[in-house]
């Protein structure tokens, strides 16, 4: 399917590409994040939160299962279902009381969540392409589009 295809050579490039991202993402977005183990989906996380004013901390959520941070005009909540053992798990959790308009909600390994999650409004898959990373982002077309008429992610 086509998509936006970005070249990572390093960590700045991811972080960069993140604030693009943020720069473009509205309130009650939902993101898959897919990538192997260490491809750099929460160092993706991290560099949309400090595009956002965020300076705190950002870990993974890998024994969490959930992160929150608390923005002034927005919350985010970051997801790893990497040890999720069932999707219906997610259902217990209350999925879907985190999918709010005034929130944005990133998922990490999401296939883990198949039948549970809705569609994502942008899909992000991560590479490595040594020396560094290949980023390819597909977006739900208009919902995605920033002060420029045209979306920054093309349609899937």
């Amino acid at each position: 399917m086509p998509g936006l295809t970005r070249e990572l050579p390093d960590e700045p490039a991811t972080l960069q590409l993140a604030a693009e991202v943020h720069a473009r993402l509205p309130p009650g977005a939902l993101v898959f994040l897919h990538g192997d183990l260490g491809a750099g989906k929460t160092t993706f996380v991290r560099g949309f939160l400090r595009a956002a004013g965020y300076a705190g901390t950002v870990k993974s959520p890998t024994f969490t299962l959930v992160e929150e941070y608390v923005l002034p005009t927005l919350t985010l909540y970051h997801f790893d279902l990497y040890r999720l053992g069932d999707p219906e798990e997610l259902e217990w959790l209350g999925i879907r009381d985190y999918l709010r308009p005034d929130a944005i909600v990133f998922v990490e390994w999401p296939e883990r969540g198949a039948g549970i999650l809705p569609p994502p409004d942008l899909d992000i898959e991560l590479h490595y392409a040594p020396p560094g990373r290949r980023a390819v982002l597909r977006g739900s077309g208009a919902s995605l589009a920033g002060p420029q008429t045209a979306p920054i992610f093309p349609a899937s």
